[in-house]
């Protein structure tokens, strides 16, 4: 994602075992400790930015463990050239799909790694790609362990978990070049496929987690902002915070510019970002589990 601004604040609690919906619907336990174990997964592989020995592990990585869980997974290949050292690549968004029911949702990450460091404080580091805890491992994470939960416990709503590629290799003086498997994805999706909303989660393992609202996401999809702040303040999370945030040029606009009313559940303020600092000791098991039992309570209530 491109930088707009900042902001920050603390807060804690941890989500019980199981929440009955007011629809009846039984809503699963998210489990922190799997999704934390899927983040320490990916950093193992070392950072992940396009064209890399680790970027093709992880996916693989991926493709398999969505392999246990969806109906169907797929790789949707597309074109690429690195912006700095005009490479052409050929990326990966990852699509795995759970239930066949028209009604459908999407959940998105982007699962690779920015190639440099380029807010590292010290300017020797600005070459270097970084491990991508937060900003890669964490959103990927909460999605995984909500893949699992689908496959022990079927969702009435079907369910599409799209992995984008290439969304963290941009300039930074050129926004334009960020999120290249998200517009791939918008792009060349099909007509008959119109998901009722999509979620975007990007880096929402801080452990210092405070979410506000994105501005894209309170314009184009206020509905759905409505309904998940609702949710979070109903499970008592008060991380999500109901107040503005800031614009964030992220996975979810190409989205919206072709109809899909999603939002960008996203802690912006996170002093590591971009920088070799961003490793899993800066993320908690408790933020992941506060995003994730919010999207599942979403995901099964709708």
């Amino acid at each position: 994602m491109h930088n707009r601004s900042f902001i920050i604040s603390v807060s804690s609690l941890v989500i019980g075992i199981l929440v009955s919906s007011c629809s009846g619907q039984t809503v699963p336990q998210f489990d922190a400790r799997q999704a934390y174990n899927y983040l320490l997964k990916q950093c193992e592989f070392g950072p992940r930015p396009p064209g890399s020995t680790a970027h093709q592990k992880t996916r693989q990585f991926l493709v398999d463990e969505l392999s246990k869980f969806a109906d169907k997974v797929r790789l949707q290949p597309f074109p690429f050239t690195n912006y700095q050292t005009k490479q052409q690549l050929i990326l990966h968004n990852i699509i795995a799909s759970f239930g066949k029911q028209k009604k459908r949702i999407l959940l998105a990450a982007h699962w690779d790694t920015r190639p440099w460091a380029d807010m590292d404080p010290d300017p020797q580091n600005h070459n270097k790609p970084i491990i991508g805890a937060n900003d890669g491992a964490s959103g990927v994470a909460v999605l995984l362990e909500i893949a699992r939960l689908l496959k022990s416990h079927p969702c009435p709503n079907g369910i599409d978990i799209v992995l984008f590629d290439g969304e963290d290799s941009g300039r930074a003086d050129h926004p334009e070049e960020f999120s290249q498997g998200a517009k791939y994805f918008a792009k060349n999706k099909t007509f008959s496929y119109n998901p009722k909303f999509g979620i975007l989660l990007d880096m929402i393992g801080d452990s210092d987690l405070q979410i506000y609202i994105e501005q894209y996401s309170q314009h184009y999809a206020p509905h759905i902002v409505k309904q998940v702040w609702g949710i979070a303040e109903g499970l008592g999370v008060p991380e999500f915070i109901p107040e503005p945030g800031h614009a964030v040029i992220d996975d979810h606009l190409p989205l919206l510019e072709v109809g899909i009313p999603c939002i960008d559940i996203i802690d912006f303020d996170y002093p590591y970002w971009h920088t070799l600092e961003d490793t899993p000791d800066k993320c908690s098991l408790e933020s992941l589990e506060k995003v994730g039992q919010v999207v599942v309570e979403v995901i099964y209530r709708r």
